[in-house]
């Protein structure tokens, strides 16, 4: 199964791309989407927090995620 990963802010830097496209076999949570991202990319644990939005929707790390959803790394955003 493919999951691609659209990337904004920092995270975009860090992929290096507007998105990335993950691998699995098996069902994957957002928990294991994170770990498989802060693998490829290591720079992903030094943002103090990120989220994972999945079809638009801020998700929590046991939600599970298939290949038609859209899939997004929100990086931690400041401003006044």
């Amino acid at each position: 199964m493919t999951i691609r990963v659209l990337a904004f802010g920092i995270a975009r830097d860090i992929f290096q791309n507007d998105f990335d496209e993950v691998e699995s076999n098996n069902e994957i949570t957002v928990t294991d989407l994170k770990a498989i991202l802060e693998e490829k990319y290591p720079r992903l644990k030094l943002l103090r927090s990120y989220m994972i939005a999945v079809n638009n929707v801020y998700a929590n790390d046991e939600q599970a995620i298939s290949t038609v959803d859209e899939v997004a790394l929100i990086p931690p955003v400041s401003g006044g």
